[in-house]
């Protein structure tokens, strides 16, 4: 009798570390469901929008200008962000406002990333901070889930044209 429970209970917990290792594995390499929140993507993503982020983009260096993508915040490491990228490791990028009459420019080191929001008034982004390491990247978001009515890929973004 003991036995048998100290078997059925071995063989549960062999198969629980299995499945977990699997899902461990796939959320790390393939991908993950990530909630956003916060105003910075406005209006492409809102509040509590529910997005898929793949990860094998990051793993190739696939990253490209334009793509939506999860990082770890310069600020706090136990925050993730949502930003657009608006220049890549070489990029000249202009950070001064659109109003301003003396325009200021600042290159993208190697191994970096210029992050956005498209919110440009309500974000905390690159301006802020200066480029992100290309190491901070978790993921390039490539589909919108929630809500249903907005399913599918994300749109270019609203504030500024990427050439």
């Amino acid at each position: 009798m003991f036995r048998r429970v100290l078997g059925t209970t071995l063989g549960f917990v062999g198969y629980t570390i299995q499945y977990g290792c699997i899902a461990h594995c796939a959320f790390e390499y393939i991908g993950e469901f990530v909630i956003c929140s916060g105003p910075s993507m406005e209006p492409t993503i809102v509040n509590r929008d529910i997005v898929f982020s793949e990860r094998m983009s990051r793993h190739l260096c696939k990253i490209q200008k334009g793509d939506v993508i999860i990082a770890k915040s310069p600020f706090d490491p136990k925050l993730n962000i949502c930003k657009r990228v608006i220049g890549l490791e070489g990029d000249k990028i202009c950070t001064s406002a659109p109003s301003d009459v003396f325009k200021t420019h600042t290159y993208v080191p190697k191994g970096h990333v210029w992050l956005e929001g498209d919110n440009l008034r309500n974000s905390t982004d690159s301006r802020s901070y200066g480029p992100v390491p290309y190491a901070l990247i978790r993921g390039r978001i490539c589909l919108k889930l929630w809500p249903l009515h907005s399913f599918g890929t994300l749109s270019e973004s609203p504030t500024r044209r990427i050439i």
